[in-house]
């Protein structure tokens, strides 16, 4: 049995699981994956460094030849 680190529900059955694999917490409804022998985590937290290397992938496509930023002010016509 393991522990929801959420809410400390510990009746969470893990006994057909393996590592990685990720469950419900049939108290709070959090999910979590499975990271060892009785231990669980925040399923969302590997998602938010997904999200976050997507992000620095998306900033690299901002960046001119130089790696610096792009000034998009330079391509923009102002009429005053």
């Amino acid at each position: 049995m393991a522990t929801c680190p959420e809410c400390e529900f510990d009746d969470i059955v893990l006994e057909d699981l393996e590592e990685g694999d990720t469950v419900s917490c049939p108290e709070c409804g959090s999910l979590l994956v499975m990271t060892g022998a009785d231990e669980l985590d925040f399923a969302d937290d590997d998602d938010d460094l997904d999200d976050d290397e997507d992000d620095e992938e998306d900033e690299s496509d901002d960046l001119d030849e130089d790696g610096e930023p792009e000034d998009e002010s330079e391509d923009e016509d102002f009429e005053e």
